[in-house]
């Protein structure tokens, strides 16, 4: 170790002169604080101290291996009989990297990183100060300046009475200094249901409780910064839907005769933004109103109930065949000429009920998209909807908008044409298979086993394969043009979908399909499986032990385990390994994207196959239990009947959570170890994850 020491030190200050030739200091900033401001003589407080660290430079945390080269972080305190320390010191959630220099994982902290510390209080007004050392590195020069700060905490009031968690170290104890996370070790699950824990200086489980809201509260708002990036993803995918519509047939043509009429009209800039802003005000009303009529009720329903998924896989396909030429939707013809001659009338409320007009008009070509968008958007949601359609009308309005103020780019505009039906076949090609995923949910939940993985497959290159034919001209929908010969953007798109194609075929006989993964039923749907793999697999399930439900559920890659909450618990209880919960779903995207491409990975498979007992929770199955196995909830006062009802029962009632993939590690009674972990596609940190919950099962 000091070997290994020496040399981060001469690393840091060879660097230190070549780069700056001059006494650099670390780029880090401190703050000493207590947990709680006030404690009782006896009680036990955490010291919480946070770096603040500078902007392209991190800090190393203090749990991994102190041997591997760079410098911990560590506190040395100046020991006297007012206080007493508790524990090890628990970095709060760093982040993990291999650093090729030092052949090893290293944790680290950028902009922030926080330790806690748990000390027990044993004097009116302890004194409680020591040293830091520390090291913080550059991402961009890759220079390494080592700290050394004094520290000094202050402010805490010590009020009388005795406390209550005397002789109770082991609250507030620091699991193995590998592992931050196993500070958590086995809180009960039931504690996360109160999500406004207060602490209470008598309370004998205030850490234990305060680490349980924290890590809830972690949970929570990694969650809601997920939504939030998908919720922006889904505004960009409408935005560049509203640019899609403009190239079709419908509305295409219709941009320079809107335009020609606001150059000719006094005002016609402002009437051109007013025109602009309408359009958007329109579609952004039938969001709202989407939005109202889908309520948080709904959400289950919407997502898993066979009525709304083949209703919607029957919306996508009556869609795609309207867009490659079947037949035209359109509006009454009575309702659209109304506006049209209100259109006729002139000044702002004429501009407004022109808007409504080409809302109308492009009808035919835009509905199937906005349709797609609503749908894309059904489940419980209130502001995907709105989002949605207010995205999807600013790309459409923009260019209206912006002709008008500009009409001498009307002139670089390419004129209309037969490439405007290409547009809208393409279109209809796609939602035909987008179609598909709708019906595939509804067959998954209900066992119906009508669309598995190889008959989906099937679907898929037989429709892609058709587009690529289209697009070299060798089919013709009724309303396109005579091809005579293909142009080069057209011979580039077919080269990406025959490829396309070509990459799915061996998925009818067991490829993985990664980039497939989630759009896809399940790789155990397949009849043939040439990569199932049959020789060398041992189980890891007692032979002749029941499991239920094994009939309906597979796990993937020919792992083996539960599909019963008590059963994996009483079997993991029997074979003393701690219980790997997956609350998965049939619909859920993200968990099948899980599945292929981080359980795939040989360092997950093997802790899962052999450090746990792994139990498959669905919380959309619809298969209906025997009456004697009905309860009511104390969630919502409802009877849960069916399997995926009761799992998704348990998930809130006991973990506080309803998301999907959703990952707990619990020992024999159904107690957490370590913080939940949700979608995370890097392999090492789930690997990690299994790690940290073997550690503290073995404590």
């Amino acid at each position: 170790m000091k070997r290994r020491l020496l040399i981060s030190l001469v690393l840091c200050l060879f660097f230190s002169q070549s780069v700056f030739a001059q006494l650099q200091k670390a780029k880090a900033h401190w703050t000493y604080t207590f947990s709680k401001p006030e404690a009782k003589k006896g009680e036990t407080v955490d010291l919480v101290f946070t770096a603040i660290v500078d902007k392209d430079w991190y800090i190393y945390s203090s749990d991994f291996d102190p041997d591997l080269g760079p410098m911990l972080t560590t506190f040395n305190f100046e020991k006297n009989n007012t206080f007493e320390v508790v524990g090890k010191l628990k970095p709060q959630n760093p982040k993990e990297k291999f650093e090729e220099v030092w052949g090893g994982k290293v944790r680290y902290f950028e902009g922030k990183g926080v330790f806690k510390q748990t000390v027990k209080i044993l004097a009116d007004n302890p004194v409680i100060k020591g040293s830091s050392e520390y090291q913080t590195c550059s991402h961009v020069t890759g220079l390494c300046i080592p700290g050394n700060d004094d520290f000094e905490f202050k402010g805490l009031k010590v009020v009388a009475g005795a406390a209550t968690n005397d002789a109770q170290p082991t609250v507030g104890k620091t699991e193995s200094p590998t592992d931050s996370s196993s500070s958590v070790a086995a809180v009960p699950a039931d504690a996360l249901a109160d999500t406004s824990l207060t602490i209470n200086a008598g309370d004998a489980d205030t850490l234990a409780q305060a680490e349980a809201a924290a890590t809830l509260s972690q949970t929570l708002s990694s969650e809601d910064e997920s939504a939030d990036k998908s919720l922006w993803g889904f505004a960009l995918a409408a935005f560049l839907s509203g640019l899609v519509a403009l190239l079709t047939p419908c509305v295409f043509p219709i941009i320079p005769m809107t335009v020609s009429y606001f150059t000719n009209q006094e005002k016609g800039k402002l009437k051109a933004f007013i025109y602009g802003i309408s359009i958007v005000l329109i579609y952004t009303l039938i969001g709202t109103v989407v939005s109202r009529l889908n309520g948080p009720a709904f959400a289950n329903f919407l997502s898993t109930h066979w009525i709304p998924n083949l209703l919607f896989f029957a919306i996508f396909f009556v869609f795609g065949l309207s867009f490659l030429g079947l037949f035209e939707i359109v509006l009454p013809s009575g309702f659209v000429n109304k506006m049209d001659q209100k259109a006729d009338q002139g000044g702002y409320a004429g501009v407004f009920f022109m808007a409504f007009t080409l809302v109308l008009v492009s009808f035919s070509c835009t509905g199937p998209i906005v349709g797609s968008l609503l749908v894309a958007s059904a489940g419980g949601e209130v502001v995907k909807p709105i989002i949605g359609m207010a995205s999807f009308s600013a790309a459409f309005a923009i260019p209206f908008t912006l002709f008008a103020l500009f009409p001498q780019w009307l002139k670089s505009l390419p004129k209309s044409g037969g490439w405007l039906n290409t547009v809208k076949v393409v279109l209809g090609f796609l939602e035909l298979a987008l179609a598909l995923k709708f019906f595939s949910i509804a067959d998954q939940v209900y066992h119906w086993r009508l669309l598995d993985r190889e008959i989906y497959l099937a679907f898929w290159i037989v429709i892609f394969g058709l587009l690529g034919f289209y697009l070299l001209g060798k089919i013709r929908t009724p309303h396109d043009s005579p091809l005579e010969k293909v142009s080069v953007p057209r011979l580039l798109l077919s080269i990406v979908t025959f490829t396309f194609v070509v990459y799915m075929i061996p998925g009818m006989w067991g490829a993985p399909l990664k980039a497939l993964a989630g759009y896809l039923p399940p790789q155990s749907t397949l009849d043939f499986d040439l990569n199932k793999r049959t020789a060398g697999v041992v189980s890891n399930i007692i032979p002749g032990e029941t499991r239920k439900y094994a009939d309906l559920f597979h796990l993937p890659h020919e792992l083996e385990g539960f599909f019963d909450y008590k059963d994996a618990l009483a079997y993991a209880k029997k074979v003393n390994k701690p219980v790997f919960i997956d609350f998965t779903g049939h619909g859920c995207v993200n968990c099948r994207e899980m599945e292929a491409r981080v359980w795939v990975d040989p360092a997950v498979q093997q802790r899962l196959r052999n450090d746990y007992v792994i139990v498959a929770l669905y919380v959309d199955d619809k298969t209906e239990l025997p009456e004697a196995s009905w309860y009511t909830s104390k969630y919502d006062n409802k009877i849960k009947k069916t399997i995926g009802a009761q799992n998704a029962d348990l998930q809130i009632v006991k973990y506080n959570n309803n998301a999907q993939p959703h990952y707990c590690l619990v020992d024999h009674e159904g107690n957490l170890l370590v913080k939940p972990k949700n979608y995370d596609l890097d392999p090492a940190n789930f690997a990690a994850f299994l790690d940290s919950g073997k550690a503290a099962f073995g404590k």
